[in-house]
């Protein structure tokens, strides 16, 4: 049992911290008083977490399709919760940039590791039936992965790889918003038409994507490296921990999505449009894309075959079983 001098010390500390509170330490003490005990379930708002999984047909595995994506989604949010401490840091400490990348990196880990039960593990001829009764919601609509773009480098280097050279960053933020590659993956190629799945994207977000793009202009994470000083930039474990983000992020985790797709919706006569009717085979591939959020850590010849790899993972059917 702690001694009374210690209790007594953490009584005025106590006071000290409600002081200007307008209660008294007695007020709360009461209010500690009352409280229920706290438990697991109630902590974590279980039964509500496991109320979260609507299926909109009777199939058996479109509930393993809605929880798996759910759980992407934390992982997104997980990214974000470091991503944001890392703009929001102004002590410039290379050992704290550092553990917030390894987390980052951990849960991209996770995710990439974790996409076999996408890949495997789901009923072909179920997920054929069931995905038409989820039109027109699609992945593409991830708000929260837009974001980690976002947070981790300028838009510029989210323009269309076609158009890429013809902006920079003296663009205005909306300027560049209208031109980010992702907007053409569910733009149709003979009219340019934007699908309903992206319509209805826009509406909900620009302005969330702009408020964002403004808040964090000249201080990504992207800005963040460039503004150390050079002996931080050259700092062995921040460039591996950048690097390590790129291609989990920017390679990885599309290419995943890539194999999935070529499981689900490759047919050997024809190819089936996603539930958005995003144009994936064009979209996914990494090497297409060619995004990359912190272009400086990479070497040239790296970033001049950046996700090349989509080629060995559709040549290799192991890869996609």
């Amino acid at each position: 049992m702690k001694n009374k001098a210690h209790i007594d010390d953490q009584i005025r500390n106590l006071e000290a911290k409600y002081k200007d509170s307008g209660q008294d330490l007695s007020s709360y003490l009461d209010g500690l008083l009352y409280q229920r005990y706290l438990t697991y379930w109630d902590y974590i708002h279980l039964d509500t977490l496991l109320s979260l999984q609507v299926p909109r047909t009777h199939f058996p595995d479109e509930e393993i399709f809605i929880m798996y994506h759910q759980i992407t989604e934390l992982y997104f949010k997980l990214i974000l919760h470091e991503q944001k401490q890392i703009v929001d840091d102004k002590s410039q400490s290379v050992p704290f940039f550092v553990e917030k990348l390894n987390r980052i990196n951990n849960y991209y880990k996770a995710l990439i590791s974790s996409f076999g039960i996408m890949v495997r593990g789901m009923d072909k001829e179920q997920f054929l039936r069931y995905r038409m009764a989820l039109l027109p919601a699609s992945g593409f609509q991830s708000a929260q992965y837009r974001m980690i773009e976002i947070y981790a480098t300028p838009l510029e280097l989210l323009v269309h790889p076609e158009l890429r050279e013809e902006y920079g960053s003296e663009d205005p933020i909306e300027t560049l918003y209208e031109q980010i590659y992702w907007k053409r993956g569910a733009t149709d190629l003979s009219t340019g038409e934007k699908t309903l799945t992206l319509k209805q994207f826009e509406y909900r977000y620009t302005p969330r994507f702009i408020r964002i793009a403004r808040e964090v202009e000249g201080n990504t994470i992207y800005h963040k490296y460039l503004n150390l000083p050079s002996s931080d930039r050259s700092d062995r474990t921040l460039v591996d921990a950048l690097q390590r983000m790129d291609v989990q992020a920017n390679i990885h985790w599309p290419l995943m999505h890539l194999g999935s797709a070529h499981r689900y919706l490759s047919r050997e006569k024809e190819t089936l449009e996603a539930t958005g009717g995003t144009n994936w085979k064009t979209y996914l591939p990494p090497s297409f894309q060619q995004v990359v959020f912190f272009p400086e850590v990479h070497e040239e010849e790296t970033l001049k075959n950046w996700g090349k790899q989509w080629v060995d993972h559709l040549l290799n059917p192991e890869n996609q079983n």
